[in-house]
C-alpha cells in the first residue's frame, strides 16, 4: 500500500471506462442533491451509457475516476472549451465532482482538484471554471480555498 505524507492511501486518477458507468452514477447519486437528480434503477438507464459514449468520443471531454487501492472513490469530468476571449484561450470546465461519502473530508477532493487544475494547465487552458449549486455552502468554501473566486453569477435553464 502506498501512503502519502498524511499516511493515507494515495489517490490515482485515470480515464473512466464504460463498464464503470454504474459505479460513477452511484457516486453522483450519493448526496441529497444527487439522489434527486439520478436514477439508479436496474438495469441502469441507457441515457447514462449514451452520455458516456458521447463524452468518450470527444477529444474535448475527459470523464475521470479517482481510485484508492484499486477502488473507485470519486469522479470528475473535464471539458475543454475553445473560445475567442482571452486571446482565443481554452477554458477548462470542471463538472460532476464527487467523492464517496465514506471518504469525504479526508483530503481526496483536494487531490482530485489539484490534479484537474494541473490537467487544465497541461492542455493550455487560460482559465478553469466550475459551477456549484448555491445550497452547497461547504463546497463553495472548499473551492475558495483552492483559489476559485465567485466572480460571475451562473444561470441555468433545466428541461
Amino acid at each position: 500500500m502506498l501512503l502519502n505524507q498524511e499516511q493515507k492511501p494515495l489517490l490515482a486518477m485515470r480515464l473512466a471506462r464504460r463498464d464503470e458507468v454504474p459505479q460513477i452514477v452511484a457516486i453522483l447519486a450519493d448526496d441529497a442533491l444527487g439522489a434527486a437528480r439520478e436514477n439508479l434503477s436496474e438495469p441502469l438507464h441507457q441515457a447514462y451509457y449514451d452520455a458516456f459514449d458521447a463524452m468518450a468520443s470527444s477529444p474535448d471531454n475527459e470523464m475521470m475516476v479517482a481510485e484508492v487501492e484499486g477502488k473507485i472513490v470519486g469522479c470528475i469530468q473535464l471539458t475543454f472549451i475553445p473560445g475567442l476571449s482571452r486571446l482565443g484561450g481554452l477554458r477548462g470546465q470542471i463538472e460532476s465532482v464527487r467523492v464517496s461519502a465514506e471518504l469525504r473530508g479526508a483530503g481526496y477532493g483536494r487531490q482530485m482538484f489539484e490534479w484537474a487544475i494541473a490537467r487544465c494547465r497541461e492542455k493550455g487552458c487560460k482559465t478553469v471554471q466550475l459551477t456549484a449549486d448555491k445550497s452547497r455552502t461547504d463546497a463553495h468554501r472548499f473551492y475558495g480555498s483552492l483559489g476559485f473566486v465567485a466572480s460571475h453569477e451562473g444561470l441555468k435553464l433545466t428541461f
